[in-house]
């Protein structure tokens, strides 16, 4: 049941609720009350009256700068929480007793303190990461200096047998030149340690070899597991390094060139008692850290879960503060400076609960004086306002999408709720098809409290928040899908046996001719009989076209109809009897008589071929019909419904600018005062004066004449065009049945004739997927933008204008999980 007690959903969706303009004053010290509780009801819609001034030169500039920095600071949590892989809960109790001003204490002491705990993290982190490192390059260099010396023992015993030259071992990389030079001359390198990314290391020896001539020797280890590094904190490959240089300008080249490549240099100690000693001090230190990283990451996961619990009350709370604040800039001050004065859109049903809370707010505040509500008198176009529920509203989105009612227009989301599933069904009718859908729906349907509480994708959050549409277009198709007499395409005898049978064994693959009527007619739908074969033209498929063509003419009329209700409703009647009535003469003229030949057709069993009646009734309206006769008196009839659709165009034409240009004169002559309540016969006299707002000026009956020849125009020819757009619902109906067919034929049944069991699973697989991706996803987006188009266009274009604006009051129900101001 719609609010405010009516019982009847579909009254209220057929007129936008009456409007009115109101003005609020409300003392200072209750206003932030009074605001908060018009949010909780979400019937106001306030006007800006700060319009000229920047959000910096606003009463509350302060108040909202106050808020955006606590929202900044629980978007901190939430990116904390997320990281942590903690939610927040969503069963926290709202608390009575927080405050804006004790919240944004305790706010910042929790940034502080979660702001303390990560530096502290960060660079336990950062040392653990070095240390781990270093130990790395202490195992790792340490290993190469005793493969080295290992080698040079071996070595340099070789030539004390040979009697060669006497060594020593103690720098062995040095071997060379300890045997090939003086001892005096023996020069002593020096060496740089530590790590490079590995998708760096090449370029880094390149480099390295290129700024020092050759003068180095770079050895390079390859780490079998990734390190974290202790800069970036990603996780990255990485190769030890040593590089041995001779002189200080070689260093300083090769420490420039670390820097630059991101390498973390580490000491190193090539005696192996001191490397071990470091090993272990290394090991220790990080077996320690450890031990205090996880103490650290634990009491920040209590934290966080302590924030978990009272984050969505929290942000909640900001929120609503926020939008409060940015509700009282809109209003203004009145002359005493004590009052805050508001302006802005309400329901009349919604009075008595606006003032309500206005008084609740005073009460609340202990406040002697009260706020004011008054009714302002305007001449502003109010906004639209329907109410609806979880059924009604998408189909109300439906025709919103299109364009928002104009205020008191005839809405077509009324019309829709049925119309618009019933011609998806009618290109989408097989009941097979329609229960798989309905069966899909009804998950959402039934699920709807859980699932509206989540956050789903894209696609899902639109078929979720359509699901009673759904719904209706898999009933309407399980429906024509009995009409049809179709179940994936195949007949059944579902109602009763079929009223045909063969006149004699010949005929038992006929489908048209050979056929007798020996028992009743099919109780429900089409015979089984009649589908015919795909090579034929069957009865069902001539049955779609022709109804296609009723149905099109018929909602045709209706959009006509809602026209003459429009015109009534805003208008002085100027447009009823120089609009209407031609409209509704030259469209049933030449296609409501082709609807009643059709309705004909069927009822007599006729066999007149309908194309060749409708085109020599304008090409040669005297000659005798022939066969093609259905009734007597029908060649006259043709004759004068032809005289009449061509009467009705010129009587579309003139007699409206003649009127209004009648009606102009009579207005300045003072003799008629009526106010023009439509917009576009305002336009029209008024915007002809070139735009100056006044009446004294010659009326532009060029222009007028103009706009009208081109509404006619656009009327004559649409109405043909139209008519040719409702056949899309054969030809989808048509497709869709093809399909379907094709996939029955030639999947399944082809995989049941081969009598083999792999190949029938293969087959029964490809058939559901098939079925689902393409006539139970694609065919039925393609249905609904087909049954879209037919109502935004060939209905809607009839009567609907669509240019109003939608109301938007300020509702604390409105505000989305994420604030993105």
């Amino acid at each position: 049941m719609a609010e405010g007690g009516r019982c009847c959903p579909t009254m209220d969706l057929m007129r936008s609720e009456p409007m009115q303009l109101a003005q609020l004053i409300i003392p200072m010290e209750l206003a932030h009350k009074a605001i908060s509780n018009l949010g909780d009801h979400g019937l106001f819609q306030f006007k800006d009256l700060n319009a000229e001034k920047s959000p910096f030169q606003r009463t509350y500039a302060v108040q909202i700068k106050r808020c955006g920095e606590m929202a900044r600071r629980l978007r901190f949590f939430r990116e904390q929480m997320t990281k942590a892989g903690f939610s927040p809960s969503s069963g926290s109790v709202m608390c009575r007793n927080v405050t804006l001003d004790g919240l944004e204490v305790k706010l910042g002491e929790l940034e502080a303190e979660l702001v303390e705990m990560n530096g502290n993290s960060e660079k336990l982190e950062r040392s653990y990461n070095e240390l781990l490192e270093y130990r790395l390059v202490m195992q790792k260099a340490g290993e190469f200096f005793h493969s080295a010396q290992s080698s040079a023992s071996a070595q340099q015993r070789q030539f004390e047998e040979h009697n060669l030259v006497e060594g020593s071992i103690d720098s062995p990389l040095l071997l060379e030149q300890t045997m090939s030079a003086d001892p005096s001359k023996q020069v002593k390198l020096g060496y740089v340690s530590g790590l490079v990314s590995r998708e760096k290391s090449m370029a880094f020896e390149r480099i390295l070899f290129r700024a020092t001539r050759g003068n180095v020797f770079l050895k390079q280890v390859v780490l079998d597991d990734t390190v974290i590094d202790p800069v970036s904190g990603e996780k990255v490959e990485k190769n030890v390094f040593i590089t041995f240089y001779s002189g200080e300008r070689a260093r300083n080249k090769i420490l420039k060139i670390c820097d630059a490549f991101g390498a973390n240099r580490y000491p190193f100690m090539d005696d192996i008692g001191k490397q071990y000693q470091i090993i272990t001090e290394v090991s220790g230190k990080l077996s320690e850290l450890k031990t205090t990283i996880q103490v650290g990451q634990a009491h920040k996961e209590n934290l966080l879960k302590a924030i978990a619990f009272e984050f969505e009350q929290w942000n909640l709370l900001v929120k609503k503060e926020k939008s409060v604040y940015h509700t009282l800039n809109m209003l203004n001050f009145d002359v005493t400076k004590k009052c805050l004065v508001g302006e802005g859109w309400c329901p009349i049903f919604a009075t008595s609960q606006i003032q309500n809370a206005l008084h609740k707010a005073a009460l609340d505040c202990n406040s002697q004086v009260g706020a004011v509500f008054q009714v302002l008198h305007t001449t502003e176009s109010p906004p639209t306002y329907f109410r609806t529920n979880k059924f009604t509203s998408a189909f109300q989105e439906i025709v919103d999408a299109y364009g928002v009612a104009k205020y008191q227009e005839a809405n077509p989301g009324v019309f829709t709720i049925v119309t618009f599933p019933f011609l998806f069904a009618v290109m989408f009718g097989d009941w097979g098809h329609g229960i798989c859908l309905f069966l899909a729906t009804l998950y959402f349907v039934l699920r709807e409290k859980k699932l509206s509480s989540q956050k789903l994708g894209d696609i899902m959050e639109m078929a979720f928040g359509g699901r009673y549409v759904i719904l209706m277009m898999a009933l309407f198709s399980i429906y024509t899908g009995f009409i049809y007499n179709e179940f994936f395409s195949v007949p059944f005898e579902i109602f009763g046996r079929s009223a045909y049978a063969c006149s004699d064994p010949s005929c038992r693959d006929a489908f048209t001719t050979g056929l007798i009527k020996v028992r009743d007619t099919y109780p429900f739908g089409v015979d089984p009989e009649w589908h015919g074969t795909r090579s034929e033209l069957p009865f069902l498929n001539s049955l779609k076209m022709k109804m296609s063509i009723l149905l099109g003419v018929a909602q045709m009329n209706l959009g006509i109809i809602l026209s003459y209700f429009n015109a009534k409703f805003f208008k002085n009647g100027i447009n009823i009897w120089h609009q209407f009535v031609p409209q509704m003469i030259f469209l049933n003229s030449l296609f409501g008589y082709l609807t009643v030949l059709i309705i004909l057709k069927w009822c007599t069993g006729s066999q007149a071929d309908l194309y060749h009646v409708m085109i020599y009734m304008f090409l040669s309206p005297t000659d005798d019909l022939g066969e093609n006769q259905m009734f007597t008196g029908q060649k006259y009839l043709q004759i004068l419904l032809v005289l009449l659709a061509v009467v009705a165009v010129p009587w579309m034409l003139f007699p409206k600018p003649l009127l209004l240009k009648k009606q102009h004169e009579e207005r300045h002559r003072g003799q008629s005062y009526a106010p023009l309540q439509n917009a576009d016969d305002a336009s029209e006299l008024e915007t002809d004066n070139h735009g100056h707002g006044h009446g004294h000026e010659d009326f532009e009956f060029s222009e007028v004449f103009v706009h009208q020849l081109i509404h006619t125009i656009e009327f004559v020819l649409g109405a043909i065009s139209n008519t040719a757009s409702y056949l899309r619902l054969w030809a989808l109906s048509l497709a869709h049945s093809e399909l379907s067919s094709v996939f029955y034929d030639k999947v399944l049944l082809l995989a049941m004739e081969f009598n083999n069991i792999v190949i029938l699973i293969i087959g029964i697989i490809v058939f559901i997927c098939a079925t689902v991706g393409v006539l139970l996803v694609m065919e039925t987006l393609s249905a609904f933008l087909h049954a879209l188009r037919l109502h935004w266009v060939e209905f809607q274009n009839k009567f609907y204008e669509g240019d109003g604006y939608k109301f938007s009051p300020f509702s604390f129900a409105t505000i989305g999980q994420d604030d993105d101001e």
